[in-house]
């Protein structure tokens, strides 16, 4: 009879477990069976953004600088001194001729003295010359385009008259009040430079010669 009761204690023991198993809730069991939630992940950061084109050698773009009242915070009809303080940077002056109060600046930038020049006349500036098809005329023109590509931007506002040294070549021309625009295109009939300026500046032929 004694060796019964371990036997016994046993088999108490076994149905009470099972017993328990059946009383757990089905909340239990699922919350056992749902796995662990996953790490966030902290986002990527953004790469830095990239200087725009002409920022990082200090050139501004020529699409900012160009128009009709003047190149960038250079005004035609300010003087060469509010000139010098709007341009900001360093600027090339060229030497008077004898006797004459008419001289251009240049950027340092520049790569050619003829890229883009200011003239300065009686001290005030009253015009700028492009040579270079890196640059975009008011209205679209670029040195480069032909007398076709020019109509089409500037329609009949735009008039003509014959190169006074060029053969074939002519002075294209548009003005917005005051101000005016004149290409130069060569023998080919392309634009091989263009200027914007005041009166009577803006017709010298010569430049500052």
């Amino acid at each position: 009879m004694k060796a019964l009761l371990p036997l016994t204690a046993a088999l108490v023991l076994a149905l009470s477990a099972c017993k328990a198993d059946d009383h757990a809730s089905p909340a239990d069991t699922a919350a056992s069976k749902e796995p662990a939630p996953a790490a966030s992940v902290p986002p990527a950061s953004l790469p830095p953004s990239l200087p725009e084109p002409g920022e990082a050698s200090g050139q501004p773009t020529s699409s900012q600088l160009a128009g009709w009242q003047g190149y960038g915070d250079l005004k035609l009809g300010s003087t060469v001194e509010e000139a010098r303080q709007a341009w900001g940077g360093e600027l090339n002056s060229s030497t008077p001729s004898e006797g004459g109060s008419c001289y251009q600046l240049t950027p340092k930038w520049a790569t050619d003295k003829a890229d883009v020049a200011f003239m300065i006349e009686h001290d005030h500036f009253v015009r700028y010359d492009v040579t270079t098809s890196k640059e975009t005329a008011p209205g679209g023109g670029k040195v480069g385009m032909d007398e076709g590509q020019l109509r089409a931007l500037y329609g009949d506002a735009l008039s003509s008259m014959p190169h006074k040294y060029v053969e074939g070549g002519k002075y294209l021309s548009v003005s917005q009040g005051k101000d005016k625009l004149v290409f130069e295109t060569g023998a080919d009939g392309k634009v091989t430079s263009w200027r914007v300026g005041l009166p009577p500046q803006i017709d010298y032929v010569e430049g500052c010669a």
